[in-house]
């Protein structure tokens, strides 16, 4: 689990294809790994890879094919920059919302403006993520947590304020540039709670059902 705040910029060293999936090379800049150990999480970009290597100026990861299907992944190459945070820990602070670094989608940049002091981004979604988007909701956007501002016919808009653009790959995000969206869980929860049938048969709490459950002689 992740919170949506990034904790450094990496830069992707190597993509290297290894029997039909990737396995990524990540110098991890002022991301600090001493207490990360193999088989740990890190969101780089907003998906959640397993380190399989400490060369020591960063880590190793593999990339399975279907994340490969349902990310950006396979256009990275050498020198492309990426947000990245460590896995939570109980007592981490929880500064943006439940991230699980499972990319539900990939949105595309729409527009870009200045806001006064802050960026407005147009984002256009995927159809199938419209209904679990919603006007002040959280949203992740290649790992990092952010607020919707509003909902329109192709996707949102929202703001990327100072500290955020400054911290993260976002700075330099330009229309056209596709983006990893994670819809906030609590929303996918809340269909699959919607959509599970209702169970209408009551069982009578008597003593026949008391003995059958050993709690009566």
């Amino acid at each position: 689990m992740f919170t949506g705040i990034i904790e450094a910029i990496g830069t992707v060293a190597s993509v290297i294809s290894v029997s039909g999936d990737l396995r990524l090379t990540i110098r991890s800049g002022a991301l600090d790994l001493t207490d990360v150990t193999l088989g740990d999480s890190i969101a780089t970009n907003g998906v959640c890879l397993t380190v399989v290597a400490l060369p020591g100026d960063g880590f190793v990861a593999d990339v399975s094919r279907e994340s490969l299907s349902h990310t950006c992944i396979g256009a990275w190459q050498a020198g492309t920059r990426v947000n990245l945070e460590k896995a939570l820990l109980p007592t981490t602070r929880l500064g943006g919302h439940m991230v699980s670094g499972h990319v539900d989608g990939v949105g595309r940049i729409s527009s870009r403006q200045a806001d006064a002091r802050s960026i407005r981004l147009g984002i256009n979604a995927p159809t199938e993520l419209a209904r679990y988007i919603a006007a002040k909701g959280s949203i992740t956007v290649d790992g990092v947590s952010l607020t919707v501002n509003a909902l329109n016919d192709d996707g949102f808009t929202l703001n990327i304020v100072p500290h955020t653009a400054a911290e993260t790959t976002l700075i330099s995000i330009q229309p056209g540039q596709q983006v990893h969206l994670e819809v906030d869980m609590i929303a996918r929860y809340l269909e699959q709670l919607v959509k599970a049938p209702a169970t209408t048969e009551k069982t009578p709490m008597d003593a026949a059902f008391l003995a059958q459950h050993g709690f009566w002689k």
